[in-house]
């Protein structure tokens, strides 16, 4: 007679080697999470039957009503809160901090006591901000995104932020920035405890290039442009968030409300070098990126970069980096020295 197996729980609790607890903010961000359960959920059986067997999770809550994400969708709790030993790890999955509510004074004092007690803790996309903000991150370094603004990370007095990369593992405090990076996150959990072929696998399925290292880059703004003056970063975030578009300075302008001949002062001033150079500059990181992480074609990658064709992205490729995108592609090994000195 078969058994049913409860989603949510293993058959064997001595066939599980990671346990994890999940807390939801108000309007978390769905793909963060879902990213992270799923690596999960893949990684725990030997098949691709998606049982809780090598790994086991749930949704944690101090009253059990189902909780809406930043989409909309709404995700039904499995669990009231407990003894937080019963986890390996507690994540807290945040969302967009301008709506998220404070975290309800139950979860809060469930985070501190899981702290006490050495239970490491997790804070996905905004969850950094909300572990905070209870008082669980004096001392430690943790990821947030490239895209926050400084005049928002100023909010969190004593905040130890990292945005240059994916992930940030920081003795029993883990963050990340969300998206992508919880995928890459989940797979680290999964290779340390239950093994480096389940964590590939579940990356493989989920049509995700291999686990990366913590300390891969985020795909922001490029490190070279570090800023602490609000209107070159700001215009740094407008211009990332066009790569495939470039707008003109001028456009740029217009759309911050600031005079074209102010920002070049800035970026002069700043980075000593004109706003258009520091475009192209990104555009070109973003192209290397492209070229040597992914199979796509030149052309595709020039149209993904803002270039008009493969010729005009090769030419400009060539004077940045010392060759063309084909000529690393073909001989990497070659051009790692020029590329990284």
């Amino acid at each position: 007679m078969e058994r049913t197996i409860n989603p949510t729980r293993p058959s064997s609790r001595g066939d599980v080697r990671l346990r994890v607890g999940f807390i939801l903010s108000g309007r978390f961000t769905l793909c963060a999470f879902a990213n992270f359960v799923d690596v999960l959920r893949l990684a725990a059986d030997d098949g691709d039957r998606s049982r809780p067997i090598f790994c086991n999770w749930s949704v944690l809550s101090h009253d059990m009503s189902p909780v809406s994400s930043s989409c909309g969708v709404r995700v039904s709790p499995n669990e009231r809160l407990g003894n937080p030993k019963d986890f390996d790890y507690i994540v807290v999955v945040g969302g967009v901090m301008d709506e998220t509510p404070d975290l309800n004074p139950a979860y809060t004092r469930y985070l501190k006591r899981a702290a006490n007690e050495h239970v490491p803790l997790v804070g996905v996309c905004t969850g950094a901000f909300l572990l905070h903000q209870a008082g669980l991150l004096d001392g430690f370094r943790c990821c947030v995104s490239w895209f926050h603004d400084p005049n928002f990370l100023e909010q969190f007095d004593g905040l130890n932020p990292v945005s240059n990369q994916i992930f940030v593992v920081d003795r029993d405090r883990l963050t990340c920035s969300g998206g992508a990076s919880s995928a890459h996150l989940a797979a680290y959990l999964v290779d340390k405890h239950v093994g480096r072929a389940q964590a590939q696998k579940s990356l493989r399925i989920m049509i995700i290039d291999g686990a990366q290292d913590a300390e891969m880059p985020q795909p922001g703004v490029t490190l070279e442009f570090r800023t602490k003056d609000p209107l070159v970063h700001r215009t740094l975030l407008i211009m990332q968030q066009n790569i495939d578009t470039p707008l003109t300075i001028k456009e740029i302008a217009k759309r911050i409300g600031e005079s074209k001949r102010r920002i070049e002062r800035h970026f002069r001033a700043e980075l000593d070098m004109s706003p258009q150079a520091a475009f192209l500059s990104i555009r070109l990181s973003f192209a290397h990126h492209l070229v040597t992480s992914t199979q796509k074609s030149v052309a595709r990658i020039a149209v993904d970069s803002g270039f008009c064709d493969a010729s005009h992205l090769s030419r400009f490729y060539k004077q940045r980096f010392g060759a063309t995108p084909h000529a690393i592609r073909q001989q990497p090994e070659k051009h790692q020295i020029m590329l990284t000195g």
